[in-house]
């Protein structure tokens, strides 16, 4: 892919952009030949979530992420936010490989991106938005089709909402990190485009971008609406899956499964997808807020605590997050239930299978992995988990979606044996997973990117949301603690939803 930096601002004028598109147009020599020009710009603050809010377009697609990053220099907390709008090109995949087919997407369009402009800042040239559904097939006997009117229909099949795989180049990137904000235009070009027509949609599209204020995304809304709120699955039958996988565990078919919950959420009106991801990131700065389109009026959104993957110059880390307790409602109480989540045998059993399942697939691969043989704890807002972050340096031909291959999905979110507790999963769960549970992420030109998982999370279908949650059953566990972890990770959708 060639690059070309260069401090020439290419959008001083209308005029110049379409000479300079169209002396690329005229650098083609074939008919069916295109070519993606990827243009980086420095522009002056505007948030990320005020352009989605302001230039997206329900049936594009969209990717929006938002968390909290530590400056390795001062330990200071910056803030990232990243909004992916619109597609310049795009796969979805339906089945086969679709990691391979990920990677391999990726890289015929990099063999056919020129980028220029100011490719020196962070975040600047072409960046791949991608989502992966928990279940790389949608074959589960018992689902419960998601539809806004409500209407369940038991089904031996799905057309589900998102594909088992989206990997897409956006026309247009926003980025803000550390002062610094970052456009990135994807533009591609063949014979027959009218570079007239083309210049005048950027050049406009841009001047509406440069020009966006942040209005009403400073503070919480209050959630306003009535909402009524139905179990997918009857809490009994939540707990009696519980008892049922303590039955397997018991006979040593497995060590441990994760069972997921869902409610159904219904308001008198739409739910409103910006205001509902500003309260998300006001609540839960900790977390990665993640919004993603399939381009057809749907949504997942998510505030989780768990990353899966990041690559940053062959430095990799990743997170064993299993383990959870209610915070305190007090500094003593809160102590209290960190110190008896930090020595608890049920919490740490279910946490090492989480360590050691990383550890043998990043070994797999040929890596070092790194990490400290006591837990951290995370805590969040409302909750706190045992947490082991674990470094390895990874060699240039390893590719992250390799790595993402090995270790989706994670005892944290699966269970062990793996493949054992997928299976059991989709016989005890009535509903479809999608992106629940899923990695969910990016990466750059250069093989740098970033995967969460998508826990604490929800699927908007207009007036709709179907929340998610899942609790560890490990030996130990009890179906009626493991039923309050679930509701208590709920709350964290239910209170910013609006």
């Amino acid at each position: 892919m060639p690059v070309i930096p260069t401090s020439i601002n290419l959008f001083q004028t209308c005029q110049e952009l379409h000479q300079f598109l169209f002396n690329c147009q005229q650098t083609l020599t074939d008919k069916m030949q295109t070519k993606i020009i990827s243009i980086s710009l420095e522009i002056l603050p505007v948030d990320p979530l005020a352009v989605l809010q302001e230039i997206c377009q329900p049936n594009q697609l969209h990717f929006y992420l938002e968390k909290q990053v530590i400056e390795e220099k001062n330990s200071q907390k910056k803030s990232l936010a990243i909004a992916a709008i619109n597609s310049a090109k795009h796969l979805t995949i339906k089945s086969g490989n679709r990691f391979a087919q990920a990677q391999s997407f990726i890289q015929s369009c990099l063999n056919n991106i020129t980028s220029l402009g100011a490719t020196h800042l962070p975040y600047a040239g072409p960046h791949f938005f991608c989502n992966f559904t928990f279940f790389e097939k949608h074959t589960q006997a018992n689902i419960n089709n998601f539809h806004q009117n409500g209407n369940y229909q038991q089904k031996s099949s799905v057309n589900p909402h998102f594909p088992s795989a989206t990997i897409f180049l956006p026309k247009w990137q926003i980025t803000h990190i550390n002062n610094h904000n970052i456009l990135v235009i994807n533009i591609v070009i063949n014979t027959s485009i009218n570079i007239e027509n083309l210049s005048q949609k950027i050049w406009n599209k841009y001047q509406q971008i440069t020009q966006i204020k942040n209005t009403d995304l400073s503070t919480l809304t209050k959630p306003y609406k009535k909402l009524r709120k139905i179990n997918v699955n009857h809490l009994q039958e939540f707990k009696k899956s519980v008892a049922s996988a303590l039955d397997l565990i018991n006979s040593n078919s497995l060590r441990k499964i994760v069972l997921a919950h869902a409610i159904d959420i219904y308001s008198q009106t739409n739910f409103n997808l910006i205001k509902s991801l500003n309260n998300l990131r006001l609540i839960y700065p900790d977390c990665y807020v993640i919004s993603i389109s399939n381009g057809k009026g749907q949504n997942f959104i998510c505030a989780s605590p768990e990353r899966l993957i990041n690559i940053n110059n062959n430095q990799l880390i990743t997170d064993a997050l299993a383990g959870s307790a209610p915070r305190g409602k007090n500094p003593s109480e809160d102590a209290k239930l960190a110190n008896n989540l930090l020595s608890s045998e049920k919490d740490l059993r279910e946490h090492q299978f989480v360590i050691d399942f990383i550890i043998k697939r990043l070994q797999n691969l040929g890596l070092k992995p790194n990490y400290s043989s006591q837990p951290h704890l995370l805590q969040l807002s409302n909750i706190q988990h045992l947490w082991t972050p674990i470094t390895a340096e990874i060699s240039q031909n390893i590719h992250l979606l390799e790595i993402l291959a090995e270790l989706h999905p994670t005892p944290a979110v699966a269970g062990f044996p793996r493949d054992i507790a997928q299976e059991k999963i989709q016989n005890f769960e009535t509903f479809d997973r999608s992106l629940y549970a899923a990695p969910i992420g990016w990466i750059d030109r250069q093989g740098n990117g970033e995967f969460a998982v998508g826990i604490r999370s929800a699927l908007i279908n207009g007036d709709h949301a179907r929340l998610y949650a899942g609790a560890g059953i490990v030996i130990g566990s009890k179906p009626d603690k493991e039923l309050a972890e679930v509701q208590l990770k709920l709350q964290t959708l239910l209170k910013a939803l609006v």
